[in-house]
């Protein structure tokens, strides 16, 4: 119970389905949840109800189920990544500090609640926020750290990064 506190959620759209029958509509709703712990972990959930709040509970259940963490490095990624889901596509860059966050709409609460805080998002192609949230999370998990590189070439650190140092004369 004590870690689902330090989660915080935001509910990032809401939609509504209407079915026409003989007696009339029914309405049903859809809900998509993040939640994050502003220090690199964080996840979707996708709910679906006759009740807007019976969707976003089951939403927030779904997101804490699906909680990845990711390698925040001075307030950003890594590195350069594309994230890929259906018809959506993400193009993330890490950005310099004081950057802020420059993204669309729906990814934007991803990243806050993830804990990055300098980054350059662009969505290309689909603009669907389920999509486009769930391409963010692909390429969040496509990300890997120095030390887990150089794990998988068997190399020190230090060889893979070649600091050039220039003499002055």
């Amino acid at each position: 119970m004590t870690e689902e506190k330090q989660f915080a959620d935001k509910i990032v759209h809401i939609g509504r389905v209407t079915k026409v029958v003989k007696g009339g509509r029914i309405f049903k709703f859809t809900a998509l949840v993040v939640v994050g712990d502003r220090n690199g972990k964080v996840g979707v959930g996708h709910g679906k109800a006759r009740e807007v709040p019976d969707a976003i509970r089951k939403a927030l259940e779904a997101a804490k189920k699906n909680i990845i963490s990711i390698p925040v490095v001075k307030g950003s990624i890594p590195h350069e990544v594309l994230g890929c889901y259906r018809a959506s596509e993400i193009v993330m860059k890490p950005a310099a500090p004081g950057t802020g966050i420059i993204a669309g709409g729906a990814v934007r609460s991803l990243f806050e609640l993830a804990g990055v805080h300098n980054i350059l998002a662009k969505s290309v192609r689909s603009r669907n926020p389920f999509n486009s949230l769930y391409a963010a999370l692909n390429g969040f998990s496509k990300i890997r750290t120095v030390d887990e590189v150089a794990e998988v070439r068997n190399k020190d650190i230090s060889e893979l990064i070649k600091i050039n140092q220039v003499d002055e004369e």
